[in-house]
């Protein structure tokens, strides 16, 4: 006890003679607080983080006829894209995506993907076959042919530019494509035992994005950065085998003319029935006259989707096909569908798999923005998870708490990127962190919480942050090493997020902001720089010292309690930031008649050092201090985020 005390009044005396100097701060860190990248508003950009009344975008409208051969596994189609130049400048050109280009043995993808293979392997004897170009400007203009492909991009000229501010441009041509079996867990095909599925991505000649910041966005398609595409509206049709179901983005066309009479009473049954309802059941597969209005040759499928920026679509032979109906805020109902081979069947994996996109759409739709399609689908097929406007391609062997994860995450994307049109190949965290992060709520949500959420506890991921080999968020997911992409474009991000509704701004500032991007930015092109002006500017606080260190640097948060000591009838709390990273300090002072308070220290506290001194002012004897007591923060130390005792004894 003697020596408790000794060293008691030897760490006060020593806290508080340095006590002035801490608070005035001479060694202070405003570094941190500055800006740390240019965020001013532009001609097209405002400073608050919105569209200006000069924002320009351009608009693709895509009509696809395609037919499959299965016997070959080749789909063949022919494609019309009407463009429409907003923009402020004549295009003597456009650029397009020809992604299936990826599948050759001398693509960029093919030759940066390493040797030993990651999960975006993926074949090598196919890639597009394309014929009959044809280019031209408005009604009137001549018709050009001229055109080069080189790796996943294609240029096409045209004989006159594209008028500026509205003029408008069509591009047509033929295509044809070898299925893919490995489709760099994407898209492809799988054999089942009824035969094979389809699961059909990347599968059509589309327009390159032309925008405000770097004008043409032509960067390869490798494997690990996915999408960034414009909006436009889609008609296509697919024609198949008499025995396939097709699935696809958007709404069903032609009900009559490619369901059976009993498909559609079932069909218009589950169009209002809350609980999953068999359109076509296990038993069912191969009973075609049952199920379809042909038997035999080929029937076409015709799907539509407005203002979307892709579509993708299934096709098999070997469908369990079942539906329910999704309540929307507005009053609105849609359809939620799966489809999945017998291989998938079961209570325990995707028989639940209606149930769960119902609960996902229903609940992003009332938390944050309605969904805006007629269909919300998700396909069993060899795909880990992989998203498209409306539907999903999932592991066909997920069950349970897998299925409901990778379901819940892939319809997430309809968010980001589907409804808020960010640059995927560039800033894997704008759609895979913000979508991880609203995970996390919809997990929480569903069934009173049936299934645990990843990032209940933020501090498990700690050994990431502390390995020498560590990447930052803003690392471009083709130049990520692939081990750290989980954390870099997924995991970091969405515990960013949490921190900063949870933490910092509170749910109610935070929601503000979030559905007001979300709003502000529908079917647009943000930028990083948007969101953070965006998300300032609504919530009212300045955080470039969060975006700085959490998004765009790679340090950590490190909050100690050195001591809490008697001062002056009160206490004095000593804290200290070891980290990178500074961040308000959320005390709860526990008192010896058992009850607490909590008081949150603003981060400016950091502006003026690295250690603060803080007044607890009471009459009551305090008995323990924690920093962070819902533990939220990804601290790397735990060790020092409590004081448990006092230093004195009476």
């Amino acid at each position: 006890m003697i020596r408790k005390l000794f060293s008691g009044l030897l760490l006060s005396g020593l806290l508080l003679g340095n006590f002035t100097y801490a608070q005035q701060g001479l060694d202070n860190n405003q570094a941190d607080f500055g800006e740390f990248m240019d965020r001013k508003g532009t001609y097209t950009r405002t400073a608050s983080g919105k569209p200006s009344e000069n924002y320009w975008q351009n608009k693709a409208d895509y009509q696809i006829e395609a037919t499959l051969d299965e016997n070959a596994h080749v789909l063949t189609g022919k494609i019309t894209i009407n463009y429409t130049n907003n923009s402020p400048e004549n295009l003597d050109f456009v650029w397009l995506q020809l992604e299936q280009n990826r599948f050759t043995p001398d693509s960029r993808g093919t030759l940066t993907t390493p040797v030993q293979g990651n999960r975006y392997n993926g074949d090598t004897d196919g890639g597009f076959d394309i014929s009959a170009v044809q280019a031209k400007v408005g009604s009137k203009g001549t018709v050009s042919s001229k055109h080069i492909i080189t790796d996943t991009r294609m240029q096409v000229w045209f004989n006159e530019p594209i008028p500026a501010k509205g003029g408008k441009a069509s591009i047509s041509m033929n295509f044809s494509f070898k299925v893919p079996q490995k489709g760099m867990d994407r898209m492809g095909r799988l054999k089942v035992n009824d035969g094979w599925i389809y699961a059909f991505a990347q599968w059509y000649p589309k327009m390159a994005v032309f925008d405000d910041v770097e004008g043409w966005n032509v960067e390869p398609y490798l494997g690990a950065g996915e999408f960034y595409l414009e909006y436009g509206d889609f008609d296509y049709k697919i024609t198949v085998p008499y025995d396939h179901v097709v699935v696809g983005s958007g709404k069903l066309m032609n009900p009559k003319e490619v369901l059976s009479k009993e498909l559609q009473n079932r069909y218009a049954k589950a169009m209002q029935s809350d609980t999953t309802v068999y359109l076509i059941a296990p038993d069912e597969i191969k009973n075609t006259a049952l199920t379809r209005p042909k038997q035999d040759g080929t029937i076409t499928w015709h799907f539509q989707i407005k203002n979307s920026r892709d579509v993708a679509f299934a096709t098999s032979k070997t469908f369990i096909w079942d539906a329910a109906k999704i309540n929307l805020p507005s009053g609105k109902t849609i359809l939620a569908q799966s489809v999945y081979p017998k291989e998938s069947d079961g209570q325990e994996a995707w028989s639940r798999s209606t149930e769960y996109s119902k609960a996902s759409i229903e609940h992003y739709s009332e938390m944050w923005f309605e969904f805006p399609y007629e269909t919300a689908t998700n396909v069993a097929a060899d795909i880990g998870g992989m998203e498209y406007p409306g539907l999903n391609f999932c592991r066909y062997t997920s069950k349970g708490e897998g299925l409901w994860g990778v379901t819940d995450h892939e319809f997430g994307h309809n968010w980001f990127p589907m409804i808020v049109g960010n640059n995927e190949r560039r800033y894997a965290w704008m759609d895979e962190g913000f979508n991880t992060f609203i995970n996390h709520y919809s997990t929480l949500a569903f069934n009173e919480g049936e299934y645990s959420s990843n990032l209940n506890q933020t501090r498990r991921y700690n050994n990431y942050f502390q390995n020498e080999n560590r990447e930052g968020i803003d690392t471009y997911p083709d130049v990520a090493n692939t081990g750290n992409l989980g954390m870099v474009a997924y995991m970091k991000p969405g515990i960013g997020l949490i921190v900063l509704r949870e933490y910092i701004l509170g749910p109610e500032r935070f929601d503000n902001a979030f559905r007001s991007y979300i709003n502000t930015w529908a079917y647009k092109h943000p930028l990083p720089s948007d969101f953070f002006n965006h998300m300032e500017n609504v919530a009212g606080e300045n955080l470039s010292w969060y975006w700085k260190g959490w998004f765009y640097g790679n340090g950590n948060i490190d909050l100690g309690i050195n001591a809490v000591i008697p001062y002056g009838g009160n206490y004095l709390a000593i804290l200290s930031n070891k980290g990178e990273i500074p961040m308000p300090v959320l005390l709860e002072i526990e008192f010896e008649d058992g009850s607490k308070e909590r008081q949150m220290l603003p981060v400016e506290i950091w502006q003026r050092g690295d250690s603060w001194n803080h007044l607890i002012r009471t009459d009551k004897k305090v008995t323990k201090v924690t920093i962070d007591p819902d533990k939220i923060l990804p601290d790397i130390n735990l060790g020092n985020d409590s004081w448990p005792q006092l230093i004195y004894e009476d």
